[in-house]
């Protein structure tokens, strides 16, 4: 069974994922690149919305969880890892960079461990900490491991001169390649000539078919130093690239000529023949989510399906299994579930995980697949809330398809921990409002949470405010919220301004948030296009 799983990505694989179980790992971390990656919800007319939530805090810094990895790797009896990052300590100093290795050679070595002999690794960064991550992969897989490091140019050179850059426009990243053994699957892929070669040396059109062809040396280079034979052909004695015997096959055939009397014979080749080029390590014809592209989900890091596709493509069969531990917005898991593939996905957010959720049962109508970590019943919830307040109260915003509205790093609480956004009519118009999410986990909820969330709903300018508790609401919180009133939709009916629902009443499908929509559904995120293809079938890398 498929599976996505919250939590952190160290704590999965040594808990739940096997050894040599896994086919192809692919993984998109953090780059080091001392900034937060924010994640930025698009709100209905284009404009950025408040709602950021931190899908990642992408600056790492030296504290206590890093000292622990930090000792674990040193005592872990991988004595080559553990001298790689001892020297990296002393050269470096106990600092943010160290710490991002130290996190990062902790994972690797549990890929390692959950790779099949067969299996690939394909680490994307960029030049931040590239250098650095690559000897750590040398210490993992031993340096025989290394087969390419793949450039993807995400952008243009436009650099940021005018900001007064002293650098080259940095328009790339790395995807390193490494593959547990010499037996690592492997299919090439091949990519059309460009127009300019086709041109250069496929120039001549075949009358009788239309077919374009050229004709190509078939002399053999080294002459008999080389090992190559010598006779003759066509009156003209040479030393070939071919034994007599197929070269006498390949003149029966008509894949030998003469271009004029006394000249040297070539072979002619049909460009329909030629298979294209193989796949290089610089990879230019596939480009970056921009702005305007149907598969964008907002997701600030989010890569090109195309480019995921590629990847599995070469170094997976139908039925292998793909495992993404920084999973995302859920490229990876989408391109594996697209091609025919088994898959894995684990992220630290419950943000994360139930965009990927969201983008999976858009994509892939009664897809089956397991998520673990997050709550099932009344009692995980509790025990979210009592853990981690701010990833209980992403997760409940989750259950309305609400987008989550406050960052954890935060400081005075707004009254907002969500929005819905929600399309209406008016005077024949169609207007775009919001709803106001409110989500209380902890302590006994009271009459007085409900006022502040209807203060809230004034100042926001909402029509609708939701309030999703983790506990059974008082009597006089009902009171209060019916004395609120009703939002009379365009549609013409009336809907409660001010809504309480449970938990338990979410989870088991009793109750959902109710308002006028003329989208047949919340416009708060994107949809992901549905999946035409069918699975097990790619569409076009080029």
């Amino acid at each position: 069974m498929n599976q996505l799983f919250f939590g952190d990505n160290l704590d999965v694989l040594r808990e739940s994922i096997k050894d040599e179980s896994v086919d192809l790992v692919y993984l998109d971390p953090p780059f080091n690149s001392n900034r937060d990656y924010n994640q930025i919800f698009k709100a209905p007319d284009g404009s950025n919305s408040h709602a950021q939530i931190e899908a990642f805090d992408d600056t790492w810094h030296w504290g206590d969880e890093a000292e622990l990895e930090f000792d674990e790797i040193i005592h872990s009896g991988n004595t080559d890892i553990a001298d790689l990052i001892d020297a990296f300590s002393h050269f470096l100093g106990k600092n943010d960079l160290l710490a991002y290795l130290v996190m990062m050679a902790n994972r690797l070595m549990e890929l390692h461990r959950v790779l099949k002999p067969t299996g690939t690794l394909y680490l994307h960064c960029d030049s931040n900490a590239s250098h650095y991550l690559k000897l750590v992969l040398d210490a993992v897989f031993n340096v025989s491991g290394y087969t390419n490091e793949i450039i993807w140019k995400r952008t243009s050179a436009h650099g940021d001169t005018a900001q007064g850059a002293t650098h080259l426009g940095r328009s790339h990243d790395s995807i390193l390649l490494y593959k547990k053994s010499d037996a690592a699957t492997w299919n090439p892929i091949y990519t059309e000539h460009s127009p300019e070669y086709v041109k250069s040396h496929y120039p001549h059109t075949e009358v009788e078919t239309g077919r374009r062809y050229g004709l190509f040396d078939i002399t053999g280079p080294g002459g008999a130093a080389k090992g190559n034979p010598s006779y003759e052909i066509f009156g003209v004695t040479k030393y070939w690239r071919y034994s007599k015997v197929k070269m006498d096959e390949k003149i029966a055939s008509g894949k030998v000529i003469q271009p004029s009397p006394g000249s040297i014979p070539r072979e002619k080749r049909y460009l329909d023949e030629s298979g294209g080029v193989p796949l290089g390590d610089v990879w230019t014809d596939i480009s970056p989510i921009n702005s305007q592209a149907q598969e964008r989900l907002g997701y600030p890091t989010q890569k090109p399906l195309a480019l995921l596709e590629r990847i599995i493509s070469v170094s997976t069969n139908p039925g292998d299994t793909v495992l993404d531990p920084f999973c995302g917005c859920g490229t990876a898991v989408d391109a594996a579930q697209k091609l025919g593939r088994q898959w894995i996905g684990i992220d630290i957010t419950h943000l994360a995980i139930s965009l990927i959720e969201k983008r999976l049962k858009d994509r892939y109508k009664g897809i089956p697949f397991e998520i673990h970590g997050t709550p099932k019943d009344l009692e995980g919830a509790q025990n979210l809330a009592e853990r981690d307040k701010f990833q209980f109260e992403w997760w409940a915003c989750s259950l309305v398809d609400a987008v989550p509205f406050k960052g954890k790093k935060k400081g005075a609480d707004s009254g907002i921990d969500g929005v819905i956004y929600f399309s209406d009519a008016e005077n024949g118009d169609a207007v775009n409002r919001r709803i106001i999410v409110s989500v209380k986990g902890g302590g006994n909820p009271n009459v007085s949470m409900i006022r502040d969330l209807k203060g809230t709903m004034e100042r926001e300018g909402a029509p609708i405010g939701i309030f999703v508790t983790l506990t059974e609401p008082t009597k006089p919180m009902k009171e209060e919220a019916a004395k609120s009133g009703f939002y009379h939709g365009g549609n013409g009916k009336d809907y409660h301004r001010v809504q309480i629902l449970t938990i338990a009443e979410l989870l088991e499908h009793h109750k959902r948030p109710e308002f006028p929509d003329m989208t047949m559904g919340s416009i708060s995120f994107k949809k992901a296009k549905p999946q035409k293809v069918k699975d097990g079938e790619m569409t076009p890398l080029f």
